[in-house]
């Protein structure tokens, strides 16, 4: 089968159409009144949803989830069709388009040996895309991302343009030379800056360890919560309350809560 016939299912129609349902004159109040404003925050709440859905590896969540963020896709699709600006097929058709461009080692000749290099040829011909329009490689990070994601995707695209350190030790010397700039900040605007150099040069650390840095620090706060619930139960077993413990108490029950959890640390 040539990859012009796969094209994605027409099951998103179920959706469009359901869209078109709530927004008639006899369809639902509320969905008549929304517009792509309010849709904004939905996305961005079903988006976040959906994550953690992926975090949790529950796949009954992951369905539930992914099926809302579908949905508002799907309206807003629909609310731009309404608009006369275009159609949630055209949507399809520019994405697949684009896919199959930025894959000339799958649907060409082009041979490339590895994800590394997939991704340098990536970059550089969304490069030579803002060139011809006169826009900024970063155009392509939106602002609205998380700052930790924002930071990560940043430096993926100029590291696909060679701009970037040669070893990741050369890293770990950044990240101390910015803890160092930290301590010696005489004021709270100045710590705030540094703290901020710091933050980007471990999205940078993470980008070199190929690691998500949003991922592994989302990992992270799942495991506080974990261990914080661990000492809240211990509290209330020893007949105590969260702000009257001790700190010595507290910190024997998150010990315990992870010792409870083999492989941990």
């Amino acid at each position: 089968m040539s990859y012009r016939n796969i094209m994605p299912s027409p099951d998103l129609s179920r959706l469009t159409d359901l869209v078109r349902r709530l927004r008639a004159p006899e369809g639902c109040p509320w969905d008549r009144e929304q517009t792509l404003g309010d849709l904004r925050a939905y996305l961005l709440e079903e988006a976040h949803e959906t994550a953690a859905a992926i975090d949790s590896g529950d796949s009954a969540e992951l369905l539930a989830e992914l099926g809302d963020l579908l949905f508002q896709a799907s309206f807003i699709a629909v609310l731009a069709e309404e608009a006369g600006q275009f159609t949630v097929g055209d949507a399809i058709e520019h994405v697949h388009t684009k896919m199959v461009e930025r894959h000339p080692h799958v649907f060409g000749d082009t041979q490339l040996a590895d994800s590394a290099a997939v991704r340098e040829v990536w970059e550089r011909r969304k490069l030579e895309t803002k060139k011809s329009s006169g826009g900024s490689l970063l155009d392509g990070v939106a602002p609205s991302l998380p700052a930790l994601t924002g930071a990560y995707r940043m430096t993926q695209k100029a590291a696909g343009v060679g701009f970037d350190w040669a070893e990741t030790d050369q890293v770990l010397e950044k990240i101390e030379e910015e803890i160092d700039e930290l301590r010696a900040a005489a004021d709270k605007e100045q710590r705030r800056e540094e703290l901020g150099d710091l933050l980007f040069t471990v999205a940078n650390l993470a980008r070199k360890l190929d690691i998500d840095p949003e991922a592994a620090l989302a990992q992270a706060n799942l495991k506080f919560r974990r261990r914080f619930a661990g000492v809240e139960t211990g509290l209330a077993a020893q007949g105590e309350r969260l702000g009257e413990a001790s700190l010595e108490t507290m910190d024997a029950l998150w010990e315990a809560a992870k010792a409870a959890e083999p492989g941990r640390t």
